[in-house]
């Protein structure tokens, strides 16, 4: 019977190169996602408005009747606005289960035994939500404002507008990393993506609702810095050039936004675990 060396051997395979796991998290989870066609149809349905808005600008260009349709940077500041109940609900839809069903399937221990980092996991499955949240709101915004350029036949309203460019880019991607951030760690705290998707409702309308209730108290804006949909929506008229919408001082807002950032991240770091700590 012949006996076969079992001494030392160089792997002969191809390394992956370090830092690229979560790419493979996020490009597996999209292709899942994009398999189901409840959320094809809500990504369908969120593009509506942008088709309206075309029309808008279309009708402006052509119609001199149609001139007061004509688009000013708050159109677009209002557009990403209307997005905010499509943003919701693909949140809740597409974020809620990231982490929850991992955590369900214990599969957190499978992910973390492997060469993988607890931020590269995070990241893998941040980036899964922040696309599909930034397809619904930095593409069709930018994407407006090619057409506007198409229909118009020249560029005077870019250029006299140029700012618009960044400031879509700069508060798209300030919204959708809030809401992701929020979300992710809400879905590391349970293992029901139901609860999960509970939690974040119940944390978006309370925050609202004891706003107004404020609101009424207080006869003042002042304290609109409790609800963070108020809060998103000053630090975005500041991105814009536009008025402020509330009272409250700006700097209060983007401290909070920042904040919900930083408190989801410690979260994050704390329930990410290949192994369930019980005290």
């Amino acid at each position: 019977m012949p006996i076969h060396d079992q001494g030392y051997r160089r792997y002969g395979g191809s390394r992956a190169g370090t830092g690229r796991s979560w790419a493979v998290i996020a490009s597996a989870g999209i292709r899942t996602f994009l398999g189901r066609k409840a959320l094809l149809g809500l990504l369908l349905i969120s593009w509506f408005p942008f088709f309206i808005r075309a029309i808008q600008i279309y009708a402006a260009a052509n119609l001199p009747q149609a001139a007061f349709l004509a688009p000013t940077p708050e159109t677009f500041r209002q557009f990403l606005d209307q997005q905010e109940i499509f943003v919701f609900f693909i949140t809740v839809y597409v974020g809620a289960g990231l982490i929850a069903n991992d955590r369900r399937a214990n599969a957190l221990q499978i992910y973390l035994s492997k060469p993988l980092t607890r931020a590269e996991y995070v990241f893998g499955k941040l980036a899964i939500l922040v696309a599909f949240l930034l397809l619904i709101t930095w593409v069709p915004a930018i994407v407006l404002l090619m057409v506007q350029i198409a229909f118009a036949g020249n560029f005077t309203f870019f250029s006299n507008n140029v700012f618009l460019f960044p400031a879509i880019t700069v508060f798209s991607f300030v919204q959708v990393v809030m809401v992701s951030t929020a979300m992710l760690a809400l879905s590391s705290l349970s293992n029901s993506s139901r609860y999960v998707g509970i939690l974040y409702a119940a944390l978006i309308f309370f925050s609202q609702a004891l706003y107004g209730v404020l609101t009424f108290v207080t006869g003042g804006s002042t304290i609109a810095w409790v609800s963070l949909s108020a809060d998103l929506a000053q630090v975005g008229n500041a991105i814009f050039r536009l008025p402020p919408r509330y009272e409250t001082p700006l700097p209060v807002s983007f401290l909070m936004v920042v904040g919900l950032v930083v408190v989801s991240g410690i979260i994050l770091e704390k329930r990410v675990r290949g192994v369930e700590v019980v005290a």
